[in-house]
């Protein structure tokens, strides 16, 4: 239980955002250009929709109607858990899907959705490790399904079993960095799942540590508390490939749909591309981590 919040991991996340401070360098400045590639294709953004789940109760068809704003967007869509129906109508609406998977004790659930995700058309597929142990208030369970620790053999047999990119979602130190890249995976998520521990390092706090160990050879996905351009741009500045945002767009799925969900990561998109423009970075490959000063 957390008696006075002060381990409210969003909370001290937030706050390390906000203690970040951005130099200005406009000599030599040039339009910049927000453009990710990645896995082999090119999307008008790196700011990604995370990998949520159980939308509807937002809007009707919720997982469906944010793929069909982050088509709009030209941005990635993750997708959490839900049945092969829900992911095969993400997926008919044309957006680029990453699936993450849960943990599930069973080995052969995991790998029955490895393979779906391949089937159905998703450019990525991985596993939510952060959530191995259940939760806090449902030790060894998400949602009454069974889950467990996941061993590094078995991570690489995972990433064996698929000709997609396989990501770990929930890196939060720079020794299961390295684990990932002994495994052979193609990608991780920094993440402490919107305060899945109490006290938990923020993600950026960590994120040039891990960066060094991974020394660009797969892409680094950052999330929690990213809620404005600027979020994304210290991200990218420290490290990160891409980003991803979850809770922070849900009002605007709610109101809106997938206009609202458009808008919002073109909105985000612009504020970066501000910041780039006014710090001399030309692309989000090329941002000088040194424009961030701790204040």
């Amino acid at each position: 239980m957390n008696r006075d919040n002060g381990g409210d991991t969003d909370k001290i996340t937030r706050d390390y955002f906000d203690s970040l401070l951005v130099e200005m360098r406009h000599i030599d400045a040039v339009e910049p250009s927000t453009k990710l590639e990645l896995y082999g294709e090119s999307f008008n953004t790196p700011v990604m929709m995370a990998a949520l789940s159980h939308l509807n109760t937002v809007h009707p068809e919720g997982m469906v109607e944010a793929a069909r704003g982050m088509v709009a967007a030209g941005g990635v869509m993750w997708a959490g858990m839900g049945d092969e129906a829900e992911l095969e109508a993400i997926n008919a609406t044309g957006a680029r899907t990453i699936k993450i998977i849960k943990p599930y004790l069973n080995n052969r659930d995991i790998l029955q959705k490895i393979e779906h995700a391949e089937k159905c058309g998703c450019i990525g597929v991985g596993i939510d490790i952060d959530h191995q142990f259940g939760s806090k208030n449902c030790r060894g369970s998400v949602l009454n399904l069974p889950v467990k620790p996941k061993t590094l053999k078995e991570i690489e047999s995972f990433v064996k079993s698929t000709k997609l990119p396989f990501i770990i979602k929930g890196v939060l130190s720079t020794v299961d960095a390295q684990k990932c890249l002994d495994a052979g995976v193609r990608g991780i998520v920094v993440s402490h799942h919107h305060g899945m521990v109490d006290y938990a390092v923020p993600p950026l706090q960590i994120l040039p540590a891990i960066g060094a160990v991974i020394n660009r050879h797969i892409p680094i996905f950052v999330d929690c508390c990213i809620s404005r351009g600027m979020d994304v741009f210290k991200a990218l500045a420290w490290g990160a490939t891409a980003v991803s945002v979850g809770r922070s767009l849900m009002e605007a799925l709610r109101t809106s749909g997938w206009h609202g969900v458009c808008t919002f990561i073109a909105e985000m998109t612009n504020e970066l591309n501000w910041a780039m423009a006014v710090t001399g970075s030309p692309d989000i490959t090329h941002i000088d981590p040194q424009v961030i000063v701790k204040k």
